[in-house]
């Protein structure tokens, strides 16, 4: 890496926290600059403003939430042990640490719905990789044969299993009780389990 791509590293990797507790809105240049311990020109002169910045910052985060799943989807030998690793790490979200201040497609999506279109499009797009993923898994154990494939509707299955993941996070974020994010997982176990 060249130092201007270094430098664009640390200042990602450095302000990735603050834009997934405190949102886009909620992050200031002071904020960037106070995290990164560079001038305001500095950031200015490797990012074009703060919504490359921003981008930047979610995919980073996105990214290290993917690779943690990916290393325990990738050391499962069923599609049913894969779609499990999604319930089992949610439950355990809290203890492993990938991004401070929760899930960073529920943050993203929550806040850039109505205010920031571009950021908006990142988390669909992250959303809709995560589907398709799901359903791929879906689709392959009926392929196996690990799933019964006349009553599986798989669009929808997967949606119900993101929809009950990123709620569950949204409610225990709420709370502050990790207790019904493990509730929300048993049922998203169940769903899965059922697929037999």
């Amino acid at each position: 890496m060249s130092k201007a791509e270094r430098t664009k590293q640390f200042i990602i990797e450095q302000t990735a926290p603050i834009f997934n507790m405190k949102g886009y809105s909620g992050t200031s240049m002071s904020d960037i600059t106070e995290a990164t311990g560079l001038t305001k020109g500095s950031i200015y002169g490797n990012f074009e403003n703060k919504d490359e910045v921003a981008i930047a910052a979610f995919k980073f985060n996105v990214k290290k939430l993917q690779d943690a799943f990916s290393r325990e989807i990738d050391k499962q030998t069923t599609f049913k042990g894969k779609l499990l690793v999604y319930p089992k790490l949610y439950s355990e979200y809290a203890s492993l640490k990938v991004t401070k201040g929760g899930c960073p497609i529920l943050n993203t999506a929550t806040e850039s719905d109505d205010t920031h279109p571009i950021l908006k499009k990142s988390a669909e797009r992250t959303l809709n990789y995560w589907k398709e993923k799901i359903i791929y898994f879906i689709d392959q154990g009926i392929l196996a044969g690990e799933f019964k494939a006349k009553s599986i509707d798989t669009e929808r299955t997967a949606l119900t299993i993101i929809a009950l993941i990123e709620g569950s996070v949204m409610i225990s974020k709420l709370t502050g009780n990790l207790k019904d994010l493990s509730n929300v997982m048993l049922s998203v176990t169940k769903i899965i389990e059922d697929l037999e």
